[in-house]
């Protein structure tokens, strides 16, 4: 019997339906389909599973030996690297299941500066199926960005691991160069089965690298990752209870995270009319006849959806000021900076590189037909709504940082906070800008148990369009003080310039 779709999935399938102008699976593709995939029944989350499974298998949970992988994962060079690399980095698979040959694949960077100092960070992107590799790593906070002709890196100056160890998650099989040798397994994916694979494969890579057992540990991740970021940050803590697998779990930071269908949905609608991308009377309509949490569709209600949408004209919905990619074909030339004017064509400079045979074998990945989002996952559940794990983190009194890029259309800051006012919770510091160099980076209010910050400037993609300005963020929560109260102040002391580049090369008094 074919699914009904509820409401919110049949007008999440026209929120999304403005694309860029070329035929790529991007993270707003994958969400759209995953919304779509959705019946109208929303069964009630519980927070059993990740505990019923440590009680069941904590014992048993598999742990491999890693002797000699860690040295064996070591990177000689990335082809096309620039001079002077000063980090080590490694990468390669972890086996999470050895019956079924399912393996995860990691890039992982140490930081540039005293990483025996340094927390550890991980990273992961959504989709769901779409790659912390090509996204993260190389087109938005890893140490290289890839240069227009496809072959060559430049350095970030912005990169996270100037202020931390960062790993970089290909999640769950099936995505970039993660794999299975058990194919059922991609008709198998879900929010459950990404979690429990992604925390064994925390405790093997920590096996590998034994000297980070004992270091704070953070996970990070943007857009699906609002599902994916919690729910291992909850499997983590729940096994911390029953098994002799301790992970030093310190905070999360999830940005233009998809958090609760409903309020998300709202959200965008509410977005788009809001920065002047619909028209007043099409807004009327959605608000007078559509009901987010209805199960039967009106015809002015679908029709006034379809509208705003198509209101909006052909722009990019990841960043809705940003210029669209005119050219997708590979340059001569090279970029050899990070600045607030990212390139729109960077998926294809990722693809061109990440597909070429030197660099899969200087990265120790199998021959593969790497592509940013993966086409063969089936996604078999997602939960209505995460706002129930997000309450658990708050009484596991762990950091939890929601942040925002406010020119995103596709999660926007609107969605952000109607999911995070849900929770009702008291307010600890009041709204206020906060300052990044000599600019308002964006917006805090601190919440008790939530910090929401918005990053002035920024789309989907929020570390690459404003790099600077996310650096500030990041290295502010890791240290669990708010952002700067006025340019150049610290939050711990003044800043103290140690170069030219502003933060990633100073420090804090």
């Amino acid at each position: 019997m074919k699914k009904k779709l509820s409401l919110y999935a049949f007008l999440l399938n026209l929120s999304l339906l403005v694309l860029l102008p070329y035929s790529k699976a991007t993270q707003a593709d994958k969400l759209q389909d995953l919304i779509l995939s959705k019946s109208s029944q929303k069964p009630p989350v519980t927070l059993s599973w990740a505990e019923e499974d440590a009680l069941k298998t904590h014992s048993s949970a598999y742990v491999a030996s890693q002797e000699g992988q860690k040295e064996a994962d070591k990177i000689v060079a990335l082809p096309g690297q620039p001079y002077g690399v000063n980090f080590d980095q490694y990468s390669g698979y972890v086996t999470v299941d050895p019956e079924a040959g399912r393996a995860l694949f990691y890039y992982f960077v140490e930081s540039s500066y005293n990483p025996s100092t340094k927390p550890l960070v991980l990273w992961l992107n959504g989709g769901p199926g779409c790659s912390s590799l090509g996204y993260g790593a190389f087109e938005e906070l890893g140490p290289f960005r890839i240069n227009s002709d496809g072959k060559t890196l430049y350095r970030n100056k912005y990169a996270w691991n100037v202020v931390a160890n960062v790993l970089f998650l290909e999640s769950p099989a099936g995505v970039g160069f993660s794999y299975s040798n058990t194919i059922s397994d991609y008709e198998h994916s879900g929010d459950k089965s990404t979690a429990k694979d992604a925390y064994v494969f925390l405790i093997n890579w920590l096996e590998r690298f034994p000297e980070y057992k004992t270091r704070d540990f953070y996970i990070t991740g943007e857009s699906y990752a609002g599902h994916y970021v919690p729910q291992l940050a909850y499997t983590i803590l729940v096994n911390n209870k029953f098994s002799q697998q301790n992970i030093n779990l310190k905070g999360i930071a999830i940005g233009n995270a998809w958090i609760d269908d409903v309020t998300s949905l709202k959200g965008i609608y509410d977005y788009i009319w809001t920065h002047a991308l619909s028209s007043d009377q099409t807004h009327e309509l959605i608000e007078k006849y559509c009901d987010f949490t209805s199960e039967n569709v009106s015809a002015i209600c679908a029709n006034a959806t379809r509208t705003a949408f198509e209101e909006n004209g052909n722009i990019d919905p990841y960043n809705i000021y940003a210029p669209l990619c005119q050219d997708s074909s590979l340059k001569n030339g090279s970029t050899g900076s990070v600045s607030n004017d990212f390139d729109p064509c960077s998926d294809y400079y990722g693809e061109a590189y990440l597909n070429r045979p030197e660099v899969q074998l200087a990265l120790h990945a199998k021959p593969t037909n790497w592509t940013h989002c993966s086409d063969i996952i089936n996604w078999n559940d997602s939960p209505a709504s995460i706002l129930p794990v997000i309450k658990y983190l708050i009484d596991s009194d762990i950091g939890l940082w929601i942040y925002s890029g406010d020119t995103d259309s596709v999660v926007p800051v609107t969605s952000s906070r109607y999911s995070i006012n849900t929770l009702k919770l008291p307010i600890q510091v009041p709204w206020r800008p906060w300052y990044s160099g000599n600019e308002v980076g964006g917006y805090v209010v601190k919440y008790n148990g939530v910090t929401f910050v918005t990053v002035r400037g920024a789309g989907h993609l929020v570390p690459s369009w404003q790099p600077s300005r996310t650096l500030t963020l990041i290295f502010s929560f890791l240290h669990g003080s708010l952002p700067p109260t006025s340019p150049w102040k610290g939050f711990c002391g003044t800043w103290k310039p140690i170069g030219i580049t502003p933060l990633s090369n100073w420090e804090v008094e």
